[in-house]
């Protein structure tokens, strides 16, 4: 073999090394390349949720671009559709009918704002426990919010605004439920059940940022006098049940995709999530 056949195998040997190298880590930083999760997930949406809104052809889900993304994953995805503004206990009575008319053996739930605690009832009270393999929730209000107070003082206290909703059909019921004292009790109402993996991911700003939604700086604002630092409708420390995985800078809205800045990739949250799911088991 001369001197240029081996400079030649040499080189080729390099080349071939580095492809592999950079496969390996292009497998390695690539969730999507990783595992689907053993079983389906459910995503449940919060209050005022939707499965989707727009006019014609021009539509946007509730989770938006999550969902595609996921489907487009090869994940099998269930998005049942709840009252915008029942109660809790209505909420769960409807996803709990929904999960256990699904076939399949366990599910993964995963849910925003006020869906977790839907979640939480149906796992507990409802006999979704048995079914469920986790619950992951992101800016659920676990122990209420100081925005829901609020909301219920000038409703019910000071303006009477709820019997006048009431009187048009419209409840606001969830309301009520997401205020301070109605989950102190609800907590103790209902606890976690055993067999069931509970995560939480902990979202939020200490101070404004540029990236939150500028709809949410005035409730920002309130929440960081009164409650710390907040998602700009629940604060961070009313988000964490469960084992809390780390934490994200994310308003309550760029949770779910709606969001006009470019800082915050949800479908890639979503994703990683199902990941941190599968290597978990499940």
């Amino acid at each position: 073999m001369t001197v240029g056949q081996v400079i030649g195998w040499f080189i080729l040997l390099i080349g071939v090394g580095a492809l592999l190298f950079w496969l390996h880590r292009l497998w390695r930083t690539r969730p999507w390349r990783g595992p689907r999760p053993r079983y389906p997930v459910v995503l449940v949406h919060g209050i005022l949720g939707f499965d989707e809104i727009g006019i014609g052809t021009a539509k946007q889900k509730y989770f938006r671009g999550i969902a595609e993304h996921l489907a487009s994953l090869g994940i099998t995805l269930h998005r049942p559709l709840l009252p915008k503004l029942a109660s809790i206990e209505q909420r769960a009575r409807i996803l709990a009918q929904v999960i256990e008319a699904l076939p399949c053996r366990r599910v993964n739930i995963i849910a925003h704002s006020m869906g977790g605690l839907d979640a939480r009832m149906a796992i507990s009270q409802l006999g979704v426990g048995r079914k469920a393999a986790s619950l992951t929730t992101i800016g659920t209000p676990h122990r209420g919010t100081p925005i829901a107070d609020l909301g219920a003082n000038l409703f019910h206290k000071k303006y009477g605004l709820g019997r006048l909703l009431g009187a048009l059909g419209v409840g606001v019921d969830a309301i009520d439920d997401l205020t301070s004292a109605r989950m102190k009790a609800f907590n103790e109402q209902v606890p976690d059940v055993r067999g069931v993996r509970y995560f939480c991911v902990p979202a939020g700003f200490d101070q404004h940022r540029n990236n939150l939604h500028p709809l949410l700086t005035p409730s920002h604002a309130y929440l960081r006098h009164s409650a710390g630092a907040s998602d700009g409708l629940v604060p961070v420390d009313s988000q964490r049940w469960g084992h809390c995985l780390d934490p994200i800078e994310a308003d309550h809205w760029a949770q779910i995709g709606w969001s006009n800045s470019s800082t915050f990739d949800a479908p890639g949250l979503y994703e990683s999530l199902l990941l941190k799911l599968r290597r978990s088991g499940l």
